[in-house]
């Protein structure tokens, strides 16, 4: 008989569409460890973690080397007999091939010993080197997502909008946004199912995106939003508006990607976002990015 209760592997929860950071996904059944996909937790993990791990490996060998050459007697030469302080330096020296030339290898034992260290520093230093260049030059998008999304008329109809924009210097080349809405559903057959609406946009693609853009869906009878009201919006907990934009860095000719999350209580009701363009002098213009995220009543 199969035991179904019991789980055969450590459960582990995820964060899936949400932006508080809480974990809202129980995993169950599927194997887990932070050490089965090593070179994605060396990318992922945040630098105090990779640069205290690195630095733990480090010490770590060099302690075991250490640990070997005491053991070996007068293999060392120069070093004071018994000095673990002696050894762990002369490892250090070896490791990162400085040779001050005060401390040698004097047996056949404590040469192979300094080639295999050379040898694993090597390798260690080629690997590191690697995963410091390759977490520096990863793409990343610095894209600011308004607080909120509002639900205001706009030219007679009702419009879901919400503010995008680039907080870096430089321009995003062909860019494109998508939303859509994840809803648990019930079909007839008793069912509970996630299904995904897309919501078609104004604007989903723009050939320059420098500053800001106000993504607009229109809320119409092809709308999945079509014939909600504020109430039955706010209480539906299971509702989630999901926001993917990508587009091409100018600077790095690099796909560059970014996400974001609405949930129910995010939405708000007869309310649009406060003009960021002020005039200035002389007839220019300027954007004030604290107004990005208020809201005034419609």
């Amino acid at each position: 008989m199969f035991n179904i209760l019991k789980p055969r592997h450590k459960a582990r929860s995820v964060q899936i569409f949400t932006r508080e950071g809480i974990p809202n996904v129980t995993i169950l059944g599927l194997p887990h460890s932070y050490w089965n996909d090593t070179y994605h937790l060396l990318l992922t993990m945040p630098w105090p973690g990779f640069l205290g791990l690195t630095a733990c490996f480090y010490l770590v060998t060099n302690l075991i080397f250490a640990a070997l050459y005491l053991s070996l007697p007068d293999g060392i030469a120069n070093a004071e007999s018994g000095s673990f302080i002696d050894m762990f330096s002369f490892s250090v020296q070896t490791m990162a091939t400085i040779g001050y030339g005060a401390m040698y290898p004097k047996s056949p034992i404590a040469h192979a010993l300094v080639t295999l260290e050379v040898w694993i520093g090597l390798l260690g230093i080629a690997m590191v080197t690697s995963l410091m260049f390759t977490r520096f030059a990863r793409p990343t998008a610095r894209i600011m997502f308004s607080r909120y999304a509002v639900i205001v008329p706009y030219e007679g109809v009702p419009t879901l909008m919400f503010r995008a924009a680039n907080q870096r210097a430089n321009q995003i080349l062909e860019a494109q946004v998508s939303v859509a809405i994840l809803r648990l559903e019930t079909t007839t057959d008793g069912h509970t199912m996630r299904r995904f609406y897309d919501l078609k946009l104004a604007r989903s693609r723009s050939p320059v995106f420098a500053l800001t853009w106000t993504v607009m869906h229109t809320i119409d009878e092809s709308s999945p939003l079509w014939g909600m009201s504020v109430e039955s919006l706010v209480n539906d907990n299971d509702l989630t508006i999901i926001v993917t934009m990508t587009g091409i860095d100018e600077t790095l000719s690099q796909t560059i990607h970014a996400r974001h999350a609405y949930l129910a209580r995010d939405i708000l009701w007869n309310q649009r976002f406060v003009d960021m363009v002020l005039p200035l002098p002389g007839g220019r213009r300027a954007i004030d990015y604290h107004r990005f995220h208020e809201v005034v009543p419609w």
